[in-house]
């Protein structure tokens, strides 16, 4: 399904909103393989980021695939909206859903791909009765919320966890990891067993971002 590993998913967050299109059409012609989309509602994540008339916008210029992380509470009332506004994978917090297993099958019968997102506190082991359901595990690799954070150190680890579960339980989830990630520690995530790689201000603070998703493309395990 996915040609070779790493996936590269710039982080539109950090892209400059007074120039989006433009940013867009960077990514567009770069080697990057989705757009990843960070939704936020104020409630579960203290910051506010792209609504629907963004995410309309982002998808009448986006070539590749919009990989989209709700950091909402109640992500089950817009799963439809957000795929009809264009979102091809859509992952959802374990710590925001009471029903997962249903909100990862809404997902799925709306045609898309479905995520299940960790935050730094969560245990992987949470994941043991759900990891078959998911398309792909993102681990917050920084607390949710902000830009530009540090790489919290102890994600490795959990990435490790992850490929171990994963390879027990004969899935071909993917393994994505979002926050702080930069050419220097993504080796180190791929040799973990890291297969998407998020990146914001390691590309959108570049002065050639192209480059710079050319070369974590460029990195194997």
């Amino acid at each position: 399904m996915y040609s070779r590993f790493p996936l590269i998913a710039p982080s539109l967050l950090s892209a400059d909103f007074g120039n989006l299109q433009r940013d867009i059409e960077m990514v567009n012609g770069s080697e990057a393989d989705w757009f990843h989309i960070d939704v936020m509602d104020g409630v579960f994540v203290p910051n506010i980021s792209f609504g629907f008339p963004v995410l309309k916008h982002i998808r009448k210029y986006a070539k590749k695939p919009l990989d989209v992380h709700l950091m909402i509470v109640d992500p089950d009332r817009y799963l439809e909206r957000f795929r009809e506004n264009g979102a091809e994978l859509i992952s959802v917090h374990y710590e925001a859903c009471t029903h997962l297993h249903r909100t990862i099958q809404a997902i799925k019968k709306l045609g898309a791909k479905a995520g299940v997102v960790l935050n730094p506190h969560s245990p992987v082991s949470l994941l043991e009765e759900i990891i078959t359901d998911a398309d792909l595990v993102l681990l917050m690799s920084v607390n949710p919320g902000f830009g530009g954070q540090s790489f919290i150190e102890s994600t490795l680890g959990k990435i490790v966890a992850l490929k171990e579960l994963i390879d027990r339980k004969n899935t071909d989830t993917l393994i994505e990891v979002d926050g702080g990630v930069t050419l220097e520690n993504a080796p180190r995530l791929m040799k973990a067993g890291a297969q998407v790689l998020v990146a914001g201000y390691s590309i959108f603070g570049s002065p050639d971002p192209v480059k710079v998703i050319s070369s974590l493309k460029k990195i194997s395990a």
